[in-house]
Parts: structure tokens; sequence; C-alpha cells
């Protein structure tokens, strides 16, 4: 029990203190909902796997999700926006296309720009 308490789920430079209610970036205290923090709780827990936004709502939320509900996609986004403008060299939800949402730190790669010749 103890060890929940002071559970803290790094990733680069994001740490997620779940106990405390609390995600930090680069040094800077996050302005999350619940909903935002839990879904990035139950990301930071399973980092490298790909969930289905299915077992995200269950993991964060212990809800099912409804037919046509996009909750997890609208919170996904929502994070991603909160997380750029603090770090923007860092990526840490990577979508899956058909199967879900990975967690992991990797650093944001440029557009590779086409040379322009004569």
């Amino acid at each position: 029990m103890e060890a929940a308490l002071t559970e803290t789920l790094r990733a680069g430079p994001l740490e997620v203190r779940p106990a405390q209610h609390v995600a930090v970036l680069e040094g800077t205290t996050l302005r999350l909902t619940r909903h935002e923090l839990g879904l990035l709780t139950a990301l930071a827990r399973h980092p490298g796997a790909v969930l289905s936004r299915e077992e995200l709502a269950e993991l964060a939320w212990a809800r099912p999700l409804g037919h046509g509900d996009r909750s997890v996609d609208v919170y996904v986004r929502r994070l991603r926006q909160k997380l750029a403008v603090i770090e923007p060299g860092w990526e840490f939800i990577h979508t899956h296309f058909a199967f879900g949402y990975r967690f992991g730190a990797e650093r944001s790669q440029p557009f590779h720009m086409r040379a322009t010749g004569p």
C-alpha cells in the first residue's frame, strides 16, 4: 500500500504521480482534469503497450465505452495539446491506427524538408 502512495511514473521529462493527483513536465505542473489525469496515468502504467480505446476507458475511468463514444480520442487530443505547450520537443502518446494508443517518451521528429536546388 505504501508503494502506491509514492508511485512515480516517469517517461523522459514527464513524471506522473497518481496518489498526489499530479503530472509534472520539465518542472511545470500540468493543469489536468480528473479524466485527463486518469487517462495519462493509465497510459503511463503500461509503457510500450498498445491499448485499445475500450481498455483505456476501463483502466482510466472504470467504465465501458458506449457505441460511437469518442471520449478517449478527445482526451488524448487534449493531453497532447497540453504536453506540447510545455515541451514541444517530445511526444508521449502515439496513435496506432485501428488498434489504439501507446505511451512512450520519444523526441519529436521534424518533418524532412526537400532540398531545393538549381
